[in-house]
């Protein structure tokens, strides 16, 4: 999402993109690149116990997001009047009562507020970047404020993305799809890349010929088998890919320490209360499912990519579906219409699942500690 803000945006510094694939592209970087005005937001962080607290962290994201175009108050290309809405947006205080009311109506304007203001002044459409667009909506139906929290995220991204008639196109980043959702009520227009559509699988992690490409240049060829047996396994549509994140941490860490061991970069990278969750309500059956993958077999289940946050705890059968799109599993083969072969894809993957099956049988005292010390022995 950095990439694509940075490539687009006005004032891009072409030196960022030298030496990559992109800069060959001569005619689509003459046409696109530091061509537009970008929004670009991550609600990774707005998540509180009470619906109050969330505004107020995501008042300070959008407002963060606005002061970068402070600039907006010296346009001559914006009437006072413009200057006017932008400045609310600037000064927004959530308060409390009727004045907190106004302030939820101005949220949920303010990206099409904001938008409408940088295409008056640019002379171009808004490209609009949205990175984890779904973690409040997580946090809210873990808190009890679900409903409200639904209300708001759907008004803000209605006007900004269903009648916004200064947008060129969004990028939207979740764990969930987007298309069931009830936040995109009446949004048809939405293109979503899963984990399992073939559009663009390949650039969504490492190949294995860019791996050793980037081991030759930093002289660790060696490393080739240990890094594959670590991060690889992934398989996007029909793309076999590595984690890139694990990869350029582990490349990193090696170029300072040629004898470093490979850890679990990648389980720092984002939360895992939804796993956490579901994990402890595992039933027997689960925890059988589960042994056997860490065992380096297989199981088979159908995985369902249209869940919404509000029935995601309602079936430990949904485990398998949130484990297979965050990562934790990989597919092997499609056994029937959204049935899969599942398999752990990788060693870092498997050792977070021990740490995490191990302190499930400690919580879980009736089951057999032989049974437990086998599997894991």
């Amino acid at each position: 999402m950095n990439m694509l803000k940075y490539f687009f945006s006005y004032g891009c510094d072409p030196k960022l993109f030298d030496g990559l694939d992109i800069s060959g592209e001569k005619e689509l970087c003459e046409k696109y690149m530091g061509k537009y005005p970008v929004i670009f937001l991550t609600l990774k962080d707005v998540e509180a116990r009470d619906f109050e607290s969330a505004v107020a962290m995501l008042r300070e994201v959008i407002c963060h997001e606005v002061l970068r175009f402070h600039f907006l108050l010296k346009s001559d290309r914006l009437s006072q009047e413009d200057k006017a809405q932008y400045e609310k947006l600037v000064r927004l205080d959530i308060g409390s009562g009727q004045e907190f009311l106004r302030s939820l109506n101005i949220l949920k304007r303010s990206l099409r507020i904001l938008s409408w203001l940088l295409c008056k002044h640019y002379g171009r459409k808004v490209i609009l970047l949205i990175d984890e667009y779904d973690v409040p909506l997580d946090k809210a139906r873990h808190h009890g404020y679900y409903d409200e929290m639904t209300d708001l995220i759907r008004g803000m991204f209605g006007q900004a993305l269903k009648t916004n008639e200064n947008l060129f196109f969004a990028v939207l980043t979740g764990c969930l799809r987007v298309t069931k959702e009830s936040i995109f009520t009446g949004l048809n227009n939405l293109n979503v890349m899963s984990i399992t559509n073939i559009q663009f699988d390949e650039y969504f992690g490492f190949s294995d010929t860019e791996v050793r490409t980037m081991l030759e240049y930093y002289e660790l060829g060696d490393k080739h088998d240990l890094i594959k047996e670590w991060y690889d396994g992934y398989r996007f549509g029909n793309a076999d890919v590595y984690c890139p994140w694990d990869v350029i941490n582990y490349v990193n860490q090696l170029r300072f320490d040629p004898n470093s061991r490979p850890r679990a970069f990648w389980i720092n990278s984002s939360g895992n209360t939804i796993i956490h969750t579901l994990i402890r309500k595992a039933t027997d059956q689960t925890m059988d499912d589960l042994e056997q993958l860490v065992n380096g077999l297989s199981v088979t289940k159908t995985i369902s990519e249209e869940l919404t946050y509000r029935e995601l705890y309602d079936n430990i059968d949904n485990l398998w579906s949130v484990l297979f799109t965050t990562g934790y599993l990989t597919r092997r083969k499609e056994t029937d219409l959204n049935t899969y072969e599942l398999v752990i894809p990788n060693q870092e993957i498997r050792m977070i699942f021990e740490e995490q099956l191990l302190s499930r049988f400690q919580e879980a005292p009736m089951r057999s500690p032989a049974k437990a010390i086998a599997t894991f022995w």
